[in-house]
């Protein structure tokens, strides 16, 4: 399982590299939610993929009985899940809003918004 896993989340980082490396905005807003899906799966499938009972100790005993899943990934996948949301629509706003002032969803197109004088950035340093 963890093979299959690992070859999903291999497709998951290529395919998000690739839309990242768009020159269209909304693809590049579908590359971050890919990506962030792929960190997810793959902090998912660190944490383990074995059937485990849950860390409750049990009454009458005293601590828990091996072995028991770890909370941990889940936790972090679980608050990684809503920063993931929280960013990507507050991105969808911004490249919306960037739509409607230059009317252009094409990164080389919203280039030529910039005003003519320009200072030019450093080409080294």
């Amino acid at each position: 399982m963890e093979i299959a896993l690992a070859v999903l989340i291999g497709m998951f980082f290529t395919v998000s590299i690739y839309l990242l490396l768009s020159r269209a905005i909304i693809r590049m807003l579908l590359g971050i939610a890919i990506l962030g899906n792929g960190v997810n799966l793959l902090i998912f499938t660190a944490g383990r993929l074995t059937k485990e009972i849950p860390p409750i100790i049990p009454m009458g005993q005293d601590g828990l009985i091996e072995p028991f899943a770890n909370p941990l990934p889940q936790a972090l996948i679980l608050t990684a899940i809503v920063i993931g949301f929280a960013l990507f629509t507050f991105l969808l706003v911004l490249g919306y809003r960037a739509y409607q002032e230059l009317d252009a969803d094409d990164t080389d197109t919203m280039r030529l918004a910039e005003p003519e004088r320009a200072p030019r950035p450093p080409l080294s340093y």
